[in-house]
């Protein structure tokens, strides 16, 4: 069983960094811990093996929560039921968390099927897109400078557990992408084939752009196949989380 710490202050130092990590979305980057909040994304972390540094419970729901998230944890801490909603990023907090520690950091994978993300910025977007890379077997996403931070509270939320089974690397020039030795699958409005169309090479690596400009011109010139996405409807054009989910999953076909 973890320790167990009670805070009853809201003056706790604790307190005061448990609630940085749970609502600054880029605390990580100096803790090298991130924060989870509700029982889906804790039992997801834990089904993918993640050992907890921290349990984070409100006092109410201490006595109801689960045993395992406790013996998992480093430390238990139990909070004030008010003190907890001061933390939480929810407008109906979740009563339990997790603060784990960022996974070390390794090469990227040359062959790893990848998505490269192109200083997409909203958080929803980007953990959505990491769901669809997680379901279609794309093990690595690979983040260029001015995407969303990767490990913030929110697109930890919107990637419902999606991180913990990806290879995540963020903060990355184009010549980081250097390391790849895989075909680039760029998605332009202007130009290529319907993605149905293409013999889509597998592995490969999709570049999602910017929800306004797109994939960025020196990207888009690293391109070795172009898809465009019919849109008999007459939008001008998807969201880049719906683009994405459409071309991973065409990806999953193989040669067509």
């Amino acid at each position: 069983m973890s320790e167990t710490v009670h805070i009853t202050s809201r003056d706790n130092q604790l307190l005061k960094e448990l609630r940085k990590q749970a609502q600054d979305n880029n605390a990580y980057r100096k803790t090298g811990r991130y924060w989870i909040e509700g029982d889906h994304l804790c039992s997801a972390a834990l089904l993918c093996g993640l050992k907890p540094a921290i349990f984070v419970v409100s006092e109410s729901f201490g006595p109801g929560a689960p045993v395992e998230y406790a013996q998992a944890a480093i430390k238990t801490i139990v909070i004030a039921d008010a003190l907890f909603r001061d933390i939480s990023g929810l407008e109906s907090p979740a009563k339990l968390g997790f603060v784990i520690d960022l996974p070390e950091a390794t090469p990227i994978a040359p062959l790893a099927a990848t998505v490269i993300l192109d200083r997409v910025q909203d958080a929803g977007n980007v953990g959505s897109i990491l769901r669809s890379a997680g379901a279609f077997g794309f093990k690595q996403v690979l983040a260029v400078k001015g995407t969303a931070a990767l490990w913030s509270p929110k697109v930890l939320r919107a990637g419902m557990g999606a991180h913990f089974g990806l290879q995540l690397h963020e903060g990355l020039t184009l010549q980081d992408l250097d390391a790849l030795q895989l075909p680039l699958v760029v998605t332009s409005s202007h130009q290529g084939d319907l993605v149905q169309n293409l013999k889509l090479p597998f592995p490969c690596a999709w570049a999602m752009g910017h929800e306004g400009q797109g994939v960025s011109a020196d990207l888009m010139a690293r391109a070795t196949h172009f898809a465009r996405i019919g849109q008999p409807g007459g939008e001008e054009s998807l969201n880049v989380a719906a683009a994405a989910a459409i071309c991973l999953h065409a990806s999953t076909l193989g040669p067509l």
